[in-house]
């Protein structure tokens, strides 16, 4: 199910009708022009017209029914994805719906869900959404303007404090109609004022009785598709599709959500998990470890037909999947220092030995996107760039960013020299068969934080690497709540995590890059660095014109590589898909997503 985030969305419009323009009776500003709506997209025209009836990749006419088993991995202790603290269960995105949603093959574009429409000024001062007269809550309570405004009201006061930094200032207000409006502190900011359009909706009835910031350890009441029907808290999670789902056959939502119920087991690790799959406990699996794909996706369940294998190829934006550098920890604030490591990482002799040569190395960002900078720096580039050229590296204008090379054989001797001379530039030196610090003396050593055994795989060749250049790296397994719980407290040195996919350049990045959003634990590198601050905010400022924003994408692009704040890892694009064949899919594959919620238990099976 795709659901907006609420700050990656900018603005075109099917303008459905204008209200003329507006004046005072005596001299004073011009109101601006109110703009009535009922979808928006990134940039161009959205793909669906308005009456459209259903997304091209579903099967309109796709049966109800059955029951889709899936797996997690690790434990789950309450039903709460927004609290502060604990770990979430699966599935929780299918308990609320947002005012509006998107497609799966289109980059960024919004439709009708919650709020049957919208109107909002010309100069992107403020936007009014109407909701949908047949909106309802799971207890099949109207859903209404005020329930808006108690979300966004919950999530500013009470959420992640990044909520309250991207949206200070805005004010909103209940209108007669059940409509609700949104101004913005100032004009202009259209991609703000129509992330608003992602904002998830909560019934206050149930919600305003809880405490937003603490864990749910009981179901609650949602306003999406499906609710947990059983559960026992750790193991599994039963949901539910709501019978009388009030959305259920609106243009969005027709032949998705097919499943009468959704089970998602727990179990410890992921090599367990694999052998329960072979043994029919549950119907599907995603596979991203290519060596278990190629070794043990095989055997009698394979060969009689009881599981189907299946690649299939994609054009989907890559995440900078890596080892991420936490940059204030001392040894890693000399970017010297974190350039020299990457040295380390002999992605050929994995990819030859580990991968099967199924794996292409990440060097951007924004990969599989226009965005990835290659080459020198454009024109329009160095022009962004000249205004911070003091603060950032010199090689952005002088060289083009890639990651290191070997020649697979695991004899890294040339890239070893590379890095001493690094080390050595940033006051380290080699002594008795140890890396440390000239002036300290003190062996260079720090943590990698993980909390899988794929991670651990590719930890270790690494490792080893360091440990002949005298470096010690101790590789900490973790579960996923100490995991996620020191992520969220940025306690550790290194992490086995990366950067989302990002389709294009949006004011999401302030989470990731800008000081602004220190806090954030979506800023896993620690950065505070005023250049990037210039990079995102110019990003932002020029959402609305493609060129400026290719060039200003490509320049932060250029920048975050050149600063090595990770040891970038790689991607593959193709989905490795395995399941039951009494799962039917449709004809037609989103671009941009498998599509399983489009997917439907065979009648019969």
């Amino acid at each position: 199910m795709k659901k907006r985030p609420l700050v990656f969305l900018c603005i075109f419009l099917w303008t459905v009708s204008t209200v003329p323009r507006l004046y005072a009776q005596s001299p004073g500003p011009e109101v601006p022009r109110t703009i009535h709506a009922t979808a928006l997209a990134l940039r161009g025209t959205p793909k669906y017209p308005e009456g459209f009836t259903h997304f091209d990749y579903v099967n309109p006419d796709a049966p109800k029914g059955g029951t889709l088993t899936r797996h997690a991995i690790g434990t789950y202790d309450n039903f709460h994805r927004y609290a502060l603290r604990g770990n979430c269960a699966e599935g929780w995105e299918y308990f609320y719906d947002s005012l509006m949603t998107g497609s799966y093959d289109e980059d960024d574009a919004l439709y009708p869900l919650i709020a049957e429409s919208l109107e909002y000024a010309e100069d992107y001062s403020f936007i009014i959404f109407s909701i949908h007269p047949r909106a309802k809550d799971q207890e099949g309570q109207p859903i209404t303007a005020e329930d808006v405004a108690f979300s966004f009201n919950t999530f500013y006061e009470k959420g992640v404090p990044q909520f309250r930094t991207y949206y200070n200032g805005i004010t909103l207000q209940v209108l007669p109609g059940n409509r609700i409006r949104f101004d913005l502190p100032e004009p202009g900011d259209k991609e703000k004022m129509l992330d608003l359009g992602g904002l998830t909706i909560f019934p206050k009835g149930f919600w305003e009785h809880q405490n937003f910031s603490e864990p749910l350890v009981s179901p609650p009441v949602g306003t999406g598709a499906y609710r947990v029907k059983e559960y026992k808290l750790g193991q599994y999670v039963i949901l539910e599709r709501v019978k009388d789902y009030w959305a259920a056959d609106l243009p969005v939502n027709k032949g998705q959500y097919n499943f009468d119920t959704i089970r998602y087991d727990y179990y410890r690790d992921d090599t367990i998990a694999l052998e329960a799959f072979k043994s029919g406990e549950y119907d599907i699996r995603s596979e991203s470890d290519i060596e278990k794909w190629i070794t043990q996706y095989s055997g009698t369940p394979f060969t009689s037909g009881l599981i189907v294998k299946e690649e299939i190829p994609h054009a989907i934006p890559r995440p900078m999947s890596a080892f991420n550098f936490n940059v204030e920890r001392p040894v890693f604030q000399d970017r010297r220092v974190r350039m020299a490591l990457n040295y380390f990482l002999d992605f050929e002799w994995i990819n030859k030995n580990l991968f099967y040569n199924q794996y292409t190395r990440t060097r951007s960002y924004f990969q599989n996107t226009e965005y990835a900078a290659s080459g020198l720096p454009s024109p329009a580039e160095r022009a962004v760039l000249e205004p911070i050229k003091d603060q950032i590296p010199p090689e952005v204008f002088t060289k083009a960013y890639e990651p290191p090379i070997t020649d697979g054989s695991g004899f890294i001797r040339p890239q070893m020299r590379e890095a001493m001379a690094l080390f050595n530039e940033a006051g380290w030196e080699l002594r008795r068969g140890k890396l440390v610090h000239k002036v300290s003396g003190e062996q260079m050593r720090f943590e990698l934080v993980i909390y899988s055994p794929s991670s651990e795989k590719i930890a270790i060749p690494l490792k080893q690497n360091l440990a002949r250049f005298g470096i010690d790296m101790h590789i900490r397994m973790v579960d996923v709540s100490q995991f996620v719980n020191r992520l969220r407290s940025r306690d550790y040195d290194m992490l086995d995590r990366g950067f989302s996919a990002q389709p294009y350049p949006s004011s999401g990045l302030s989470f990731y890059w800008h000081s602004d959003y220190i806090d954030s634990t979506y800023n896993i590198a620690g950065v505070r660095d005023p250049a990037l601050n210039y990079l995102v905010e110019g990003i932002i400022a020029h959402q609305e014109d493609g060129d400026a924003l290719l060039a200003w994408g490509r320049a932060l692009d250029r920048v975050l590589t050149w600063n090595h704040y990770v040891i970038p890892q790689w991607h593959t694009s193709q989905f490795r898909v395995a399941y039951k064949p009494k799962l039917l899919k449709p004809q037609v594959r989103p671009r941009y997503s498998l599509g399983l919620d489009s997917w439907w238990v065979r009648p019969g099976s």
